[in-house]
């Protein structure tokens, strides 16, 4: 994937987050997306040693699907980072799509 989709994939058009919510519910929201931020990480963490024992065995090829996870992995985090410091007020997957 290039650089110019992953762009479009964090800046390109947003779907409407509706009515603004009340700050309760976005603090709620937040404390969510910061422990789900966190199971991402481990996740990136299996996937990264997974992807270095592929290469290892695979001369130095990673496993396309893999390194694809790994891209959308990246832009869920980031959007989330992006929901999580008010960048935007679109959340992120389940809230949201997953695109």
């Amino acid at each position: 994937m290039e650089n110019d989709d992953i762009d479009g994939r964090l800046h390109g058009p947003q779907p409407d987050p509706g009515p603004e919510e009340p700050m309760l519910l976005r603090l709620v929201y937040m404390v969510l997306i910061y422990f789900m931020i966190g199971i991402a990480q481990t996740i990136l963490g299996f996937a990264t040693v997974v992807q270095f024992v592929i290469m290892l065995l695979n001369k130095r090829q990673p496993n396309e699907r893999l390194a694809d996870f790994g891209t959308d992995l990246g832009v869920w985090i980031a959007k989330a980072a992006r929901y999580q410091t008010a960048a935007s007020e679109v959340k992120p997957w389940p809230w949201t799509e997953l695109d």
